[in-house]
């Protein structure tokens, strides 16, 4: 009996692993309460992201969402803020000096994989031991923060604040070639039992008349509509995507609510996702569905199907905790995954935390190499960016033990060609695109390595925001 279960499970793998040409694999990469980075030196820093994003790329990961802002700082080289705390103490920049979100786009690019910029709009310290170095807005403005259980934010409701936010959104995506912009679940503070988050002054000067609660999620959706638009207008081809907490209302709140009985984006971090996605404010939403699949209280079995069902016109992406799909109990990760794969407004996941990923912990990134991600996957396409397929690659030909083509420079649009998908194919076989076993990666170099293995190449152009374009001519490869 346990040899015919095993039989089974790996035939439903095979069959989970097959079909999914496009979806999206990301992990996460944080930096906030990363006093790791601090210790090391520049030169082990880098050799320490290379090999992250080895690692993410060998569970075949196609998307890396690195936390470049933890907290009113960066960890790139910002005219607006102070270098991150958690990489260089006291505010300074890092000697030798280097740039760690250009470094990773670089890195990341040049393993085929996008690069979102994480960003926590209004955090300015983590714990309550942490001060703000010289210099900062935040000592240069007191009057635009509010202190909540030890740790100082932006007061949402002051509108310098969401001035302040887009300008640094702003400026990393006019200086950075970020594939996204990314939001986590934060935004005002999650609840902390009998402690008030002081906002009266603010609220009365801008409330005009609104109940409090209404006031604090017009804030927060003013300030997700001006990021669109900042972005929209800098580079419309990057797209925005939030990963809040999991549970949207409770349906003994809203009859609209999932079955669930926890916190509540809505009503307690004042969040409404929803809101975003129907506007067309946001990209992606990436629920946090951390709980094991029949949690008492947030069952991620239902909760999945809650989001499928409000995807709202945008893409849904699963965010998925390591811990507790490899630990609770055998047969998780497989359900968990098998779950999103069967609702089409699912289309990709994003597993918490990445580093656990990279570490292996519960043999997560073996059953992601050899199974769910054993064959490569394009990223989603945003048609409501741009609807324009690229123009295909031109003469196709062999360099050395290298596949090489020729495409047009790119001009700053949606449009424009700047990953290239690789085919091969058995001699004699017809070139058909859709098949995912013949898709052999993504690259952002006009260059594909080969394996020693011969056949019928061709390549496609994969625009900024996915459309993929005809194929080119095949190029036949004896070796």
């Amino acid at each position: 009996m346990r040899r015919l279960t095993l039989i089974l499970l790996t035939a439903l793998t095979v069959l989970a692993a097959a079909g999914q040409r496009r979806e999206f694999r990301g992990a996460w990469l944080q930096t906030v309460y990363r006093d790791d980075y601090a210790r090391r030196s520049t030169a082990a820093n880098k050799a320490y992201l290379r090999a992250q994003l080895d690692s993410l790329q060998a569970a075949g990961i196609n998307a890396v969402i690195f936390q470049v802002r933890p907290q009113a700082d960066a960890f790139y080289a910002s005219r607006l803020e102070p270098w991150s705390c958690y990489l260089c103490p006291g505010g300074k920049a890092p000697s030798p000096a280097w740039d760690p979100l250009q470094f990773v786009i670089d890195e990341a690019h040049a393993r085929g994989m996008e690069l979102h910029a994480w960003l926590n709009p209004y955090r300015i310290t983590a714990t309550r031991r942490q001060s703000v170095p010289a210099g900062h807005i935040a000592r240069r403005h007191p009057e635009r923060t509010v202190r909540y259980d030890g740790r100082l934010y932006f007061d949402p409701g002051q509108p310098a604040n969401r001035d302040h936010i887009a300008a640094v959104v702003r400026d990393i995506v006019t200086r950075y070639d970020v594939d996204g912009i990314h939001f986590d679940d934060y935004f005002y503070p999650y609840p902390v039992k009998g402690v008030r988050f002081d906002d009266r002054a603010s609220f009365s000067r801008h409330g005009k008349g609104m109940k409090l609660a209404d006031w604090r999620r017009r804030n927060v959706d003013l300030l997700i509509e001006q990021i669109h638009d900042v972005i929209a207008a800098a580079k419309p081809w990057v797209v925005f995507g939030v990963s809040p907490f999991g549970i949207w209302r409770n349906a003994a709140t809203d009859p609209a609510g999932s079955p669930s009985s926890g916190l509540q984006n809505y009503d307690d971090l004042y969040a409404d996702i929803l809101l975003w996605a129907r506007r067309g404010w946001i990209d992606y939403q990436l629920p946090q569905l951390y709980w094991p699949l029949d949690h008492k209280a947030a069952p991620s079995r239902l909760l999945l199907d809650w989001w499928a069902d409000n995807s709202c016109g945008r893409h849904m992406y699963i965010g998925q905790d390591i811990a507790r799909t490899m630990e609770p109990a055998p047969g998780e990760l497989h359900a968990k995954l098998s779950l999103a794969r069967r609702r089409p407004e699912v289309t990709g996941h994003c597993w918490w935390p990445g580093y656990d990923l990279t570490a292996n912990r519960g043999g997560i990134a073996d059953s992601l190499r050899a199974v769910y991600h054993r064959r490569p996957a394009l990223p989603p396409v945003y048609p409501w960016l741009s609807d324009r397929a690229p123009k295909a690659p031109r003469a196709l030909r062999i360099l050395g033990s290298r596949l090489a083509w020729t495409a047009d420079a790119p001009a700053a649009k949606a449009d424009d060609a700047v990953r290239w998908a690789v085919y091969r194919f058995a001699p004699g076989e017809q070139v058909d695109l859709t098949r995912s076993d013949a898709l052999l990666g993504v690259t952002y170099s006009r260059e594909w390595q080969l394996d020693g293995r011969g056949g019928v190449y061709v390549v496609t152009s994969l625009s900024r925001v996915g459309q993929e374009s005809a194929p080119s001519a095949p190029l036949t490869v004896s070796l």
